[in-house]
């Protein structure tokens, strides 16, 4: 054999061990490593309505703002439970009146002598003056209720955030309960990765993880908080008599079901804005997924 044909030997032979190399590593980065580019970026949205129901007088953010807790974002019809407050006011002094002159009757009427005054207009006095507490009472619950209301008159921010899908303007009726506005809380954003069930056994909590997001940026680090203990299973539902409704027929290719895992952000690079839905990419550190292969 001349040297020409070994060479051509070795060189095959180098190739061959290149290409399983490869293989090997495309199968355990692909198959064996715990990573996933299913990852979400999530935070806690908060719908705001009004708790009245009014016309809008003001309306004091814009779309995409970013607000302080506490801030007023709108005001719902605030003269008209201002009235509402005087007239409950009122009322509540009238019944007060009324309780205290009712409770003077009765002390006069215990007061004197019983050839005068009979038992029975003692006793009617003294549950007049039951009553007139009672209507005091149910007075002063009334103030204070029209009290709360023009108080939520002006909505306020319940966190830090951002102002999303501001749908009010000056002169809208606000229903109450209605959503108008949501507010992004700054303080929660979270990342949730969807890992496939085969690689569950490599996850534990508080695992350190990285993540890159698809519009590049610097790396996010975190660490797993949290997995879920549920996901739907799309083959099975109930029927008309309450029994399992059990699919016959599955495909011959069955994928490996994605379960959600939360991911604690530890530190966010300060050049990097995150968005609420946007995609990124989840990978568990190299010095931990090489503890969880060990």
């Amino acid at each position: 054999m001349n040297a020409s044909k070994i060479i051509r030997h070795c060189i095959t032979l180098l190739l061959l061990a290149a290409a399983l190399w490869v293989g090997r590593s495309a199968w355990d980065h692909y198959m064996e490593s715990a990573w996933t580019r299913d990852g979400r970026v999530k935070a806690d949205v908060v719908s705001i309505g009004a708790d009245v129901a009014g016309t809008v007088t003001e309306v004091l953010v814009r779309d995409n703002e970013l607000v302080r807790q506490g801030q007023v974002l709108f005001v719902v019809d605030k003269a008209r439970y201002e009235n509402a407050l005087a007239q409950s006011e009122a009322a509540l002094a009238a019944q007060q009146v009324e309780k205290g002159r009712r409770a003077k009757e009765a002390g006069r009427r215990a007061g004197l002598d019983s050839s005068i005054v009979s038992a029975e207009s003692r006793e009617t006095a003294e549950f007049a003056v039951g009553t007139a507490s009672a209507q005091y009472q149910a007075a002063l619950v009334a103030r204070n209720m029209a009290r709360l209301n023009l108080e939520r008159t002006v909505v306020r921010a319940p966190a830090a955030g951002y102002v999303t899908n501001l749908n009010v303007h000056v002169g809208d009726f606000a229903a109450v309960g209605a959503a108008k506005l949501a507010v992004i809380n700054r303080e929660s954003f979270y990342v949730v990765g969807y890992f496939e069930e085969t690689k569950l056994p490599m996850l534990a909590l508080n695992d350190p993880v990285e993540m890159r997001m698809m519009s590049g940026g610097a790396v996010v680090r975190g660490h797993i908080e949290s997995i879920a203990h549920g996901i739907t299973d799309r083959d099975a539902s109930t029927g008309r008599e309450l029994l399992a409704d059990v699919n016959p027929t599955f495909n011959w290719v069955r994928l490996a079901q994605r379960v959600p895992v939360r991911i604690h952000i530890d530190q966010l690079p300060a050049s990097l804005q995150l968005v609420a839905g946007t995609t990124c990419t989840v990978v568990l550190t190299p010095r931990m997924a090489e503890a969880n292969h060990g």
